[in-house]
């Protein structure tokens, strides 16, 4: 996993100085008032925050001085299109996709002006951007060793088409793909709002969190609006399903808040819904809100919820419901103390609840009596593990074993082993590395000799940024070539690797395409850089891969 290391200089040919005319004194045309700098400040919040700011690199470039540096126009048409500067071959499109690994989403719904306001506060953080030079003693190829071909290929054949529900890429932002656990009924969903149920592989309208909920909101995206599902494991006969998705900021009191002098971007909520018929075709029934968290950006929020399946009735395990809720955006903006709490917080935490029982703060849920931290008082009873960036995604192997993937800053991505009351290491190690929020976060460091009193648990399995940046966690096949192997991937780029789990120390390999007979790549099949991978399961352990760009839906066949 050879990383490559650019230096300042070639950052800047690259980034900043590609086309530009040496001596020419961009920035001048912008518009400097301090009314259209306020409209682009809260623009800025809104669109931008949770992937650039102007101190250092996040998921996307550090800002300051951007606007001295590079014409305007330039900078207008990458925020409305970044994917059409691509197709046109512009040079310095094509270096942030190779340095970032991942192209911006497109913001089309901008006006001019609104452009103009968010280029006028671009502009007040300059005139030059503050580089700082590398540190001796950070590490530009955490992890070395090369991905192994695995030799093998998912066969793939077209399952279905979800509606599209925007007009750019990703077409449907479809995220999960699993059955009712009893009747095997098969649901995907869409961040902007909509549930289907998969009736001999046609998506039927099960249920509109948009219409449902006014405060709903799934722009401008990086995971907002309707995060997952789970349904309790007696659906079939008391209805119960649990969603979580986001609202603005301030749409009700916030159950879990901060200092009033943070800003709060999103609120994700917790819902109980019961339908009056579980059989039925399309949800018609009731509400209860369980929970409220506000978060600082639109990312890393409450993007997975699960009920154990493996549980049985009459086992501590059964009918409560896992919470994955990741940090906010806070460290990297910032606020690294609202995720380094020690297990006091529900932030960088995934939770375990009871939603049947009442003996929460806020009356709406209960704890359980064998979560870790029950009768601490310095402690939040709901937390079952923490210290994460971004859980994305919580399973459990058919061993029973908890696990969860980790979306990494800079460099690792992670599969971690989830045991009750342990720290794993966020934002003060990504992976198994160092890292400094107070300092440059895009620089990872090795652990110290003394790191055990640290106190931090790593991953049972790691990978570096040369593999891909953004992980995602797949399912166990239970037939074919891969069965009992952990299958998982990429979501940028769609990628797909394999993994035996069980082993001690798991090695991940690299895992072909191959459609209508021949050998292709997700990113070919649906026809854009961004593929947004994910994978579903049905109840018979059918696996699926799910591509957001085309809202398309694939069957492994092998």
């Amino acid at each position: 996993m050879k990383k490559q290391a650019l230096s300042i200089a070639l950052a800047l040919l690259l980034i900043i100085g590609c086309n530009s005319k040496s001596n020419h004194p961009f920035g001048q045309d912008i518009p400097t008032d301090s009314e259209q700098i306020a409209i682009g400040k809260s623009l800025f919040e809104q669109n931008c925050s949770s992937c650039h700011n102007f101190t250092q690199k996040t998921i996307g470039p550090n800002l300051s001085g951007l606007t001295t540096q590079i014409e305007s126009d330039w900078i207008k048409s990458f925020i409305k299109n970044p994917q059409d500067l691509l197709e046109k071959g512009d040079v310095r499109t094509k270096a942030l996709l190779d340095e970032y690994k991942v192209l911006m989403p497109a913001f089309s719904q901008l006006s001019e002006a609104e452009i103009d306001a968010l280029l006028s506060y671009m502009h007040s953080f300059g005139p030059e951007a503050l580089l700082e030079s590398a540190a001796e003693e950070a590490l530009e190829d955490p992890i070395p060793e090369k991905t192994m071909d695995s030799g093998l290929a998912l066969e793939l054949e077209f399952f279905t088409q979800i509606p599209a529900s925007d007009s750019i890429s990703p077409l449907a932002k479809v995220t999960k793909m699993e059955s009712e656990p009893v009747s095997g009924r098969l649901f995907v969903q869409d961040q902007h709002g909509k549930m289907y149920e998969l009736v001999k592989g046609k998506p039927k309208l099960f249920f509109d969190l948009r219409a449902i909920r006014p405060d709903f909101v799934s722009k401008p995206g990086l995971a907002t609006g309707f995060g997952s599902y789970s349904f309790h494991p007696e659906f079939v006969d008391n209805g119960l399903l649990y969603t979580s998705h986001t609202e603005k900021p301030g749409s009700k009191a916030a159950d879990f808040a901060y200092a009033d002098s943070i800003k709060v971007t999103m609120q994700w909520v917790l819902t109980e819904w019961k339908t009056a018929n579980p059989s039925s075709k399309s949800f018609v029934g009731e509400s209860r809100e369980i929970l409220r968290v506000n978060v600082v950006t639109q990312i890393h929020g409450m993007q997975e919820i699960a009920f154990n399946p493996h549980a049985k009735k009459g086992e501590e395990d059964y009918g409560l419901l896992y919470i994955g809720i990741g940090d906010g955006g806070s460290a990297e903006n910032g606020f690294d103390f609202i995720s380094d709490h020690k297990g006091s917080a529900v932030w960088s935490s995934i939770l375990r609840i009871d939603p049947k029982g009442k003996n929460s703060q806020n009356g709406k849920y209960g704890i359980p009596k064998d979560n870790p931290f029950v009768g601490q008082n310095d402690k939040a009873p709901e937390v079952f593990a923490y210290g994460f960036r971004n859980p994305n995604r919580i399973f459990w192997d058919p061993k029973g074993r908890m696990m969860a993937s980790e979306i990494g800053h800079k460099h690792i991505e992670e599969i971690n082993l989830i045991e009750p009351g342990k720290f794993y290491g966020w934002p003060r190690r990504e992976g198994s590395f160092v890292i400094n929020p107070n300092g440059d976060m895009d620089k990872v460091y090795a652990l110290p000799s003394d790191d055990e009193k640290f106190g931090a648990t790593y991953p049972l399995l790691q990978f570096d940024h040369d593999e891909g940046s953004a992980i995602i966690a797949g399912y166990f096949p239970n037939s074919g070539i891969f069965k009992g192997k952990f299958l998982f991937g990429d979501v940028p780029s769609g990628k797909v690797f394999v993994s035996d789990l069980n082993e001690s120390s798991p090695k991940m390999q690299k895992v072909g395409i191959k459609y209508e007979g021949r050998e292709t790549t997700l990113q070919e099949l649906c026809g854009k850089p961004r593929v947004d991978l994910k994978f579903g399961q049905d109840k018979s352990g059918q696996v699926y891969v799910l591509t957001k760009a085309d809202g398309k839906i694939y069957r492994v066949v092998n």
